[in-house]
């Protein structure tokens, strides 16, 4: 029992009374039932911000057999995509009436996935959402059974499991045949870690689009994700560019396949005398809120990460109904700005 004088807490009725609606229709409105007005949606959250009423979770996860509670898995969250990710997934979940609860893997294996996973099956969870694209953590999402909807985001169309993405490939077309009508013969690529998936589809979007074009697909320079990596092949890529013009073979366009190595990739170019986009055009990917501001502003490729959370959250809450849904990739965006521009003639041999 309370002691004599202390404030009780708040309950459903309350809210009820105050709002003028049933105890049911709180109830509803509580636990993100579709079946409710918008005007009476609103009287009622409104009563409850009011109230400052909080919802007993434990009572109701007894009642209904729900936390409304997603279990995200995740990895590599310092690197932009995945935040980005990650604060996707949390709104359009918090838009549905559900929270967010996150596990970051210390290591990209098939343990630290399938524990992970567990650990969040144990919780009582309603569903799982796995965000990691590197290595065995992947690979280990096709052999996960789980008793609850388990989603995979950013790792490509697998008809054998739930998924939403953003079209790496497309992206990476999209780069490359910027750069192509540009005038430029052929393009460099700076690619990423190479067990990351992600790095992966944008590779085989460069080269498919070179390939579908006729052009000749350079060597690759492989990098980390992070502008240090992009420095070491701004510095190689200026060697290059030098020994194309004493050979006739230049070098005068470069994808690199994220903005941050693009980042560093530019500075190294300034640092060895190189014009942008006179010398050499540049494009990268993710389209970061500081990519507009570099020098000069960078062309790159927009992922719309609230969208893929937006997608990831609707197949969660599809599987929970057992509906279908048919996910089609978000398609990235090209955003040109000042680090492309067309290509230079190819200087004269005979002179």
């Amino acid at each position: 029992m309370l002691p004599e004088g202390a404030p009780r807490a708040l309950g459903m009725a309350d809210v009820a009374a105050h709002a003028g609606v049933s105890h049911q229709t709180v109830s509803r409105v509580v636990n993100g039932h579709p079946n409710v007005a918008p005007a009476t949606r609103e009287r009622v959250l409104r009563a409850i911000a009011e109230l400052g009423y909080r919802p007993n979770t434990a009572a109701r996860a007894l009642v209904t057999g729900s936390t409304r509670t997603i279990g995200l898995v995740t990895s590599h969250i310092n690197q932009y995509g995945p935040a980005q990710t990650l604060l996707g997934l949390e709104k359009a979940a918090r838009a549905a009436g559900y929270s967010l609860s996150v596990a970051i893997l210390d290591e990209d294996s098939e343990g630290a996935m399938r524990e992970a996973v567990d650990r969040f099956v144990s919780q009582s969870v309603d569903a799982v959402v796995a965000l990691s694209t590197y290595g065995q953590a992947v690979e280990a999402l096709g052999r996960l059974q789980s008793p609850v909807p388990l989603i995979a985001v950013q790792v490509g169309y697998d008809p054998a499991r739930p998924t939403v993405w953003v079209d790496q490939e497309v992206g990476a077309a999209l780069a490359t045949r910027h750069l192509l009508q540009l005038g430029h013969r052929t393009v460099h690529h700076v690619t990423g870690p190479q067990d990351s998936l992600e790095a992966r589809g944008r590779m085989l979007g460069w080269r498919k689009e070179l390939t579908a074009a006729g052009a000749r697909v350079p060597e690759v320079s492989y990098g980390s994700w992070w502008p240090s990596s992009g420095y070491a092949a701004g510095r190689e890529l200026a060697a290059r560019v030098r020994a194309g013009r004493r050979s006739g073979e230049a070098v005068t366009a470069v994808f690199v396949a994220n903005d941050q190595m693009a980042l560093g990739l530019l500075n190294a170019l300034h640092e060895e005398g190189l014009t942008v986009p006179g010398d050499i055009s540049v494009v990268g990917f993710d389209d970061v809120p500081e990519a507009a501001y570099y020098t000069p502003p960078l062309t790159t490729v927009r992922q719309d990460f609230a969208e893929l959370g937006r997608r990831g959250v609707q197949l969660v809450l599809a599987r929970l109904r057992g509906e279908g849904f048919h996910a089609e990739p978000v398609m990235p965006q090209l955003i040109v700005r000042g680090s492309t521009g067309p290509a230079r003639p190819a200087p004269d041999q005979s002179a």
